[in-house]
Protein backbone atom coordinates (compact mmCIF):
# COMPACT_ATOMS: atom_id res chain seq x y z
CA UNK A 1 0.00 0.00 0.00
CA UNK A 2 1.55 3.09 -0.96
CA UNK A 3 1.94 6.23 1.44
CA UNK A 4 -0.02 9.50 1.58
CA UNK A 5 -0.40 11.86 4.00
CA UNK A 6 -3.99 11.06 4.81
CA UNK A 7 -2.82 7.15 5.08
CA UNK A 8 -0.50 8.38 7.58
CA UNK A 9 -2.35 10.76 9.74
CA UNK A 10 -5.32 7.48 9.84
CA UNK A 11 -2.09 5.09 11.05
CA UNK A 12 -1.30 7.86 13.19
CA UNK A 13 -4.48 8.28 15.08
CA UNK A 14 -4.74 4.28 15.09
CA UNK A 15 -1.57 4.41 17.14
CA UNK A 16 -2.33 7.01 19.35
CA UNK A 17 -5.98 5.39 20.03
CA UNK A 18 -4.14 2.43 21.47
CA UNK A 19 -1.43 4.63 23.65
CA UNK A 20 -4.56 6.60 24.94
CA UNK A 21 -6.13 3.38 26.08
CA UNK A 22 -2.77 1.95 28.09
CA UNK A 23 -2.36 6.02 29.27
CA UNK A 24 -6.18 5.47 30.39
CA UNK A 25 -5.56 2.07 32.08
CA UNK A 26 -2.12 3.11 33.91
CA UNK A 27 -3.25 5.95 35.22
CA UNK A 28 -6.90 5.63 36.58
CA UNK A 29 -5.62 1.64 37.53
CA UNK A 30 -8.92 0.09 36.61
CA UNK A 31 -10.97 -0.91 33.85
CA UNK A 32 -14.20 0.82 34.01
CA UNK A 33 -16.11 0.99 31.05
CA UNK A 34 -13.23 -0.49 28.82
CA UNK A 35 -14.83 -3.34 27.09
CA UNK A 36 -12.30 -6.26 26.33
CA UNK A 37 -14.34 -8.39 23.89
CA UNK A 38 -13.87 -5.15 21.50
CA UNK A 39 -10.09 -5.80 22.26
CA UNK A 40 -10.41 -9.43 21.81
CA UNK A 41 -12.11 -8.87 18.83
CA UNK A 42 -9.59 -6.39 17.19
CA UNK A 43 -7.06 -9.19 18.59
CA UNK A 44 -8.34 -11.76 16.15
CA UNK A 45 -8.59 -9.04 13.46
CA UNK A 46 -4.98 -8.24 13.71
CA UNK A 47 -3.86 -11.93 13.92
CA UNK A 48 -5.92 -13.04 11.19
CA UNK A 49 -5.23 -10.00 8.87
CA UNK A 50 -1.60 -10.34 9.50
CA UNK A 51 -0.48 -13.76 8.89
CA UNK A 52 1.49 -12.25 5.86
CA UNK A 53 4.11 -11.48 8.47
CA UNK A 54 5.51 -14.66 8.02
CA UNK A 55 5.43 -15.05 4.66
CA UNK A 56 6.22 -11.78 2.29
CA UNK A 57 8.25 -8.19 3.69
CA UNK A 58 6.66 -4.83 2.51
CA UNK A 59 8.63 -3.00 4.33
CA UNK A 60 10.01 -1.89 7.45
CA UNK A 61 7.15 0.45 8.33
CA UNK A 62 4.14 -2.12 7.31
CA UNK A 63 5.92 -4.73 9.76
CA UNK A 64 6.29 -2.51 12.42
CA UNK A 65 2.88 -1.75 12.32
CA UNK A 66 1.84 -5.17 12.40
CA UNK A 67 3.91 -6.35 14.90
CA UNK A 68 2.45 -2.72 17.18
CA UNK A 69 -1.06 -4.01 16.53
CA UNK A 70 -0.91 -7.22 17.63
CA UNK A 71 1.66 -6.96 20.93
CA UNK A 72 -0.50 -3.73 22.23
CA UNK A 73 -3.53 -5.21 21.88
CA UNK A 74 -2.43 -8.74 23.31
CA UNK A 75 -1.13 -6.70 26.30
CA UNK A 76 -4.53 -4.65 26.78
CA UNK A 77 -6.26 -8.22 26.82
CA UNK A 78 -3.67 -9.54 29.18
CA UNK A 79 -3.63 -6.61 31.96
CA UNK A 80 -7.72 -6.86 31.96
CA UNK A 81 -8.35 -10.27 31.70
CA UNK A 82 -5.61 -11.52 33.97
CA UNK A 83 -3.79 -8.95 36.19
CA UNK A 84 -5.14 -6.73 39.19
CA UNK A 85 -6.53 -4.01 39.60
CA UNK A 86 -7.87 -4.31 36.45
CA UNK A 87 -9.29 -7.20 36.37
CA UNK A 88 -11.44 -6.48 39.54
CA UNK A 89 -12.54 -3.48 37.94
CA UNK A 90 -13.98 -4.66 35.16
CA UNK A 91 -17.22 -4.80 34.40
CA UNK A 92 -18.82 -7.67 32.90
CA UNK A 93 -22.49 -6.44 33.07
CA UNK A 94 -21.96 -3.97 31.10
CA UNK A 95 -19.51 -5.70 28.84
CA UNK A 96 -21.94 -8.51 27.89
CA UNK A 97 -22.77 -7.94 24.58
CA UNK A 98 -22.50 -11.52 22.85
CA UNK A 99 -19.53 -11.93 20.60
CA UNK A 100 -20.31 -14.63 18.29
CA UNK A 101 -23.13 -12.35 17.21
CA UNK A 102 -20.77 -10.47 15.43
CA UNK A 103 -17.97 -13.49 14.90
CA UNK A 104 -20.73 -15.56 13.26
CA UNK A 105 -21.50 -13.46 10.24
CA UNK A 106 -18.04 -12.56 9.59
CA UNK A 107 -17.04 -16.48 9.37
CA UNK A 108 -20.10 -16.98 6.98
CA UNK A 109 -19.37 -13.57 4.75
CA UNK A 110 -15.98 -14.28 4.28
CA UNK A 111 -16.53 -17.89 3.52
CA UNK A 112 -18.95 -16.86 0.75
CA UNK A 113 -16.67 -14.09 -0.28
CA UNK A 114 -14.01 -16.29 -0.52
CA UNK A 115 -15.72 -19.04 -2.07
CA UNK A 116 -16.98 -16.68 -5.24
CA UNK A 117 -13.30 -15.47 -5.49
CA UNK A 118 -11.70 -18.97 -5.59
CA UNK A 119 -10.97 -20.02 -2.17
CA UNK A 120 -7.85 -19.34 -0.44
CA UNK A 121 -7.05 -19.71 2.85
CA UNK A 122 -5.15 -16.07 3.93
CA UNK A 123 -7.27 -14.53 1.41
CA UNK A 124 -10.13 -15.84 3.44
CA UNK A 125 -8.70 -14.72 6.32
CA UNK A 126 -7.93 -11.56 5.47
CA UNK A 127 -11.62 -11.37 4.23
CA UNK A 128 -12.94 -12.07 7.54
CA UNK A 129 -10.56 -10.02 9.36
CA UNK A 130 -12.09 -6.88 7.14
CA UNK A 131 -15.48 -7.40 8.14
CA UNK A 132 -14.83 -8.12 11.77
CA UNK A 133 -12.97 -4.78 11.97
CA UNK A 134 -15.97 -2.62 10.38
CA UNK A 135 -18.26 -4.02 13.71
CA UNK A 136 -15.58 -5.00 16.24
CA UNK A 137 -16.48 -1.35 18.02
CA UNK A 138 -19.85 -2.57 18.70
CA UNK A 139 -19.10 -4.17 22.22
CA UNK A 140 -17.41 -1.23 23.52
CA UNK A 141 -19.97 1.38 21.65
CA UNK A 142 -23.20 -0.73 23.68
CA UNK A 143 -20.85 -0.84 27.08
CA UNK A 144 -20.29 3.25 26.80
CA UNK A 145 -24.09 3.60 25.57
CA UNK A 146 -25.15 1.12 28.84
CA UNK A 147 -22.85 2.99 30.96
CA UNK A 148 -23.86 6.62 30.01
CA UNK A 149 -20.94 9.02 31.05
CA UNK A 150 -18.02 8.52 29.50
CA UNK A 151 -14.82 8.84 31.35
CA UNK A 152 -12.42 11.36 29.18
CA UNK A 153 -9.49 9.25 28.04
CA UNK A 154 -11.78 6.66 27.28
CA UNK A 155 -14.14 9.17 25.00
CA UNK A 156 -10.92 10.08 23.07
CA UNK A 157 -9.61 6.36 22.72
CA UNK A 158 -13.17 5.80 20.91
CA UNK A 159 -13.07 9.50 18.56
CA UNK A 160 -9.52 8.90 17.92
CA UNK A 161 -10.54 5.16 16.26
CA UNK A 162 -13.48 6.95 14.56
CA UNK A 163 -10.79 9.44 13.29
CA UNK A 164 -8.72 7.02 11.71
CA UNK A 165 -11.18 5.31 10.04
CA UNK A 166 -12.83 8.39 8.34
CA UNK A 167 -9.23 9.58 7.30
CA UNK A 168 -8.62 5.72 5.59
CA UNK A 169 -11.91 6.45 3.52
CA UNK A 170 -9.98 9.84 2.09
CA UNK A 171 -6.75 8.04 1.61
CA UNK A 172 -8.71 5.63 -0.64
CA UNK A 173 -10.37 8.36 -2.77
CA UNK A 174 -7.06 10.10 -3.01
CA UNK A 175 -5.69 6.94 -4.43
CA UNK A 176 -8.38 6.37 -6.97
CA UNK A 177 -7.36 9.72 -8.33
CA UNK A 178 -3.95 9.72 -8.31
CA UNK A 179 -2.85 6.26 -8.79
CA UNK A 180 -3.41 5.18 -12.06
CA UNK A 181 -2.55 1.14 -11.30
CA UNK A 182 -4.76 1.65 -7.88
CA UNK A 183 -7.17 -0.90 -7.76
CA UNK A 184 -10.65 -0.53 -6.67
CA UNK A 185 -11.54 -3.16 -3.36
CA UNK A 186 -15.30 -2.95 -2.65
CA UNK A 187 -15.40 -5.28 0.06
CA UNK A 188 -12.83 -2.66 1.67
CA UNK A 189 -15.25 0.09 0.75
CA UNK A 190 -18.35 -1.10 2.11
CA UNK A 191 -16.68 -2.24 5.39
CA UNK A 192 -14.82 1.00 6.21
CA UNK A 193 -17.93 2.72 5.26
CA UNK A 194 -20.18 1.23 7.78
CA UNK A 195 -17.11 1.07 10.35
CA UNK A 196 -17.27 4.83 10.14
CA UNK A 197 -21.29 4.92 10.25
CA UNK A 198 -20.84 2.99 13.55
CA UNK A 199 -19.09 6.07 15.21
CA UNK A 200 -20.96 8.91 13.47
CA UNK A 201 -23.28 8.79 17.18
CA UNK A 202 -20.34 8.67 19.56
CA UNK A 203 -18.53 11.45 17.24
CA UNK A 204 -21.51 13.51 17.30
CA UNK A 205 -22.03 13.60 21.50
CA UNK A 206 -17.85 13.46 21.64
CA UNK A 207 -17.73 17.13 19.71
CA UNK A 208 -20.98 18.09 21.55
CA UNK A 209 -19.73 17.74 24.99
CA UNK A 210 -16.30 18.84 24.26
CA UNK A 211 -17.70 22.14 22.53
CA UNK A 212 -19.55 23.23 25.66
CA UNK A 213 -16.84 21.93 27.86
CA UNK A 214 -18.78 19.03 29.70
CA UNK A 215 -18.56 15.63 30.60
CA UNK A 216 -19.26 12.91 28.07
CA UNK A 217 -22.80 11.76 28.63
CA UNK A 218 -24.77 9.08 25.72
CA UNK A 219 -28.23 8.57 25.85
CA UNK A 220 -28.70 5.25 27.55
Amino acid sequence: MSMNVFRLAGDLCHVLSIIILLLRLRVTQNAAGISVKTQELYLMVFCARYLDLFTTYYGLYNSIMKILYIASTSYIVYLVRFTEPFKSTYDKTLDSFRSIFLLAPCCLVALVTSYLQGFDLIECLWDFSVYLEAIAIVPQLTMLHRQGEVENLTGNYVFFLGIYRALYIVNWVYRSYFEPLYKHNYVVYGAGVLQTLLYIDFIYYFIQNKYRGGKLNLPK
